[in-house]
């Protein structure tokens, strides 16, 4: 599914359009999507100015001139087009029109309309309306841990829900609860890039010195900034609002790399690949001895 650095490419594509923007002629084809959609959506969201757009770990919020936000995740096969862009090419399509296509709406921005349009070919996205002012204390946002991006994150903070786990550094990366918004492909190239083993438990990787933790808590920030420079990753299903690729994925040092040279200067071992917590985890046993 799109990950954080994927969402954070679909926000900025979307903003020069619908932020300020009054949003008209919404229309919903569907009663539901992996959840039902809101009592009244469309009537609520009809008129509504679109105060700025925001993301909280993989969901897209957008803040309404109402005293609601429309939330929305895009799961795995959601995306957003702007006047029918067609999405680019794919490992595999996911159709954004005719049936695929679940709702719609205008947006009115300086006198000028867009047709905004959501498809979500596998329908594993989910939209809601929240107030506001409670938004923080939704339950899709009640346990969320710091954004890896922002002043929250920290080796400080690491070493705090680190201490004493026993369950590996990978799957302790991919809580939502310690971090929010880190996904499978980037705590792998995250890991690489800071020379820890997955397999290694969360509570031993401070202990050394905490210079590891830094090490890993800048990783994980530039790992993330290089996909949001580089327009994210397609993988399978994943495109921009314009309809293009994202183009890290040519960039992966690990991620998808199994038997394949590791990339580091003068290491002559291979990439391996094992599962954790249900998800394929790909590392050098070389580069990431502990």
């Amino acid at each position: 599914m799109p990950e954080l650095p994927e969402v954070e490419t679909v926000r900025r594509g979307l903003e020069p359009v619908l932020e300020g923007a009054r949003l008209t002629a919404a229309r919903q084809n569907r009663p539901d999507l992996r959840f039902p959609f809101p009592e009244r959506f469309v009537e609520r969201l009809d008129g509504a100015t679109v105060l700025r757009l925001d993301r909280r770990a993989k969901y897209l919020l957008f803040p309404l001139s109402t005293g609601e936000t429309w939330v929305t995740h895009l799961g795995m096969t959601g995306r957003f087009t702007l006047e029918g862009v067609a999405p680019g090419r794919f490992e595999t399509d996911a159709p954004v029109a005719g049936k695929h296509e679940h709702m719609s709406l205008t947006a009115e921005r300086g006198g000028v309309l867009t047709r905004l349009g959501y498809a979500d070919a596998r329908r594993f996205g989910f939209m809601g309306l929240i107030p506001t002012e409670g938004l923080e204390g939704h339950v899709w946002f009640a346990g969320l841990g710091p954004e890896p991006l922002g002043n929250g994150f920290s080796a400080a903070h690491l070493g705090e829900v680190f201490a004493g786990k026993a369950q590996n550094i990978k799957v302790s990366l991919l809580d939502q609860r310690n971090v929010a918004g880190l996904g499978n492909i980037y705590v792998c190239e995250a890991l690489y890039r800071a020379r820890i083993s997955p397999l290694t438990p969360a509570g031993r990787v401070s202990r050394p010195r905490l210079e590891r933790l830094e090490r890993l808590a800048t990783e994980v920030r530039n790992v993330l900034a290089d996909a949001i420079t580089a327009g994210g990753s397609t993988l399978k299903d994943f495109a921009n609002v314009e309809g293009g690729q994202g183009y890290f994925q040519h960039r992966f040092d690990v991620y998808g790399r199994e038997g394949e040279p590791c990339r580091t200067e003068g290491c002559s071992s291979v990439v391996a690949r094992v599962v954790q917590g249900g998800r394929s985890t790909f590392f050098c046993p070389v580069c990431q001895k502990g």
